[in-house]
């Protein structure tokens, strides 16, 4: 008789959120497997995360660092990872989505469904003609800098999961293996760009760092 899986994930969430990664595509991560042959023993390798997942042994590879050149000409430095992480981080996301959307500032955005960066420049075009002044900011490494502590500590508002809390630190604290370097590099702060996860986690970070300080601070002041 077996016995019951400490933590509820179907293997049909990690099924859809496999349809989800196989849809985006993109390049493997430190392990060098593709979508293409990760989806060859496509069956064992999804039950062997559902199967990690629900048992609470589910540990992350390290993420492959990539350099990738911004305009200004410098770079920016991704963190791919692997695909089996890539299923394991959308089932997560997936979750998350559903409690946090709801609470995001409807003027936030980034990296959201329905939101876009013509958006936003639509909404400060139609402000432009009830304001004066507009002041515009960019925050240096924004992903590499999160706290993790108080990202964690926000994630614990929003979800009684305590799975889901435990596997978004594993992915916060995965070392990143950068090419022609012997030994993964620690992180001790951010979360990577260019994880599933990351840009969800980047949002809640600063719905509660920026957005709710900012409504609590300058209640008249419009932001986007």
């Amino acid at each position: 008789m077996s016995r019951a899986k400490p933590y509820s994930i179907s293997k049909m969430e990690v099924y859809e959120a496999w349809k989800l990664v196989r849809a985006n595509s993109g390049a493997g991560g430190v392990d060098g497997e593709s979508i293409e042959s990760f989806e060859a023993n496509l069956k064992s390798n999804l039950y062997k995360i559902w199967n990690r997942m629900s048992s609470g042994c589910y540990f992350p590879k390290p993420v492959r660092g990539v350099q990738i050149p911004k305009p200004n000409g410098k770079t920016r430095l991704l963190g791919i990872p692997t695909i089996a992480d890539r299923v394991a981080q959308t089932v997560v996301r997936t979750r998350l989505e559903t409690v946090l959307e709801p609470i995001f500032h409807s003027d936030s955005y980034a990296y959201r469904r329905g939101k876009s960066a013509h958006g936003a420049v639509d909404t400060i075009r139609k402000r432009c003609w009830k304001f004066d002044w507009v002041l515009e900011f960019d925050i240096e490494k924004a992903f590499d800098n999160i706290n993790h502590e108080m990202m964690l500590r926000a994630l614990k508002k929003h979800t009684s999961e305590p799975w889901i809390v435990m596997y978004v630190e594993r992915w916060l604290k995965s070392p990143i293996q950068i090419s022609g370097e012997n030994n993964p590099r620690e992180r001790f702060s951010g979360t990577p760009q260019g994880g599933v996860i990351s840009p969800l986690l980047f949002n809640l970070f600063f719905h509660y760092a920026f957005d709710l300080w900012m409504q609590k601070t300058f209640p008249n002041i419009p932001f986007v």
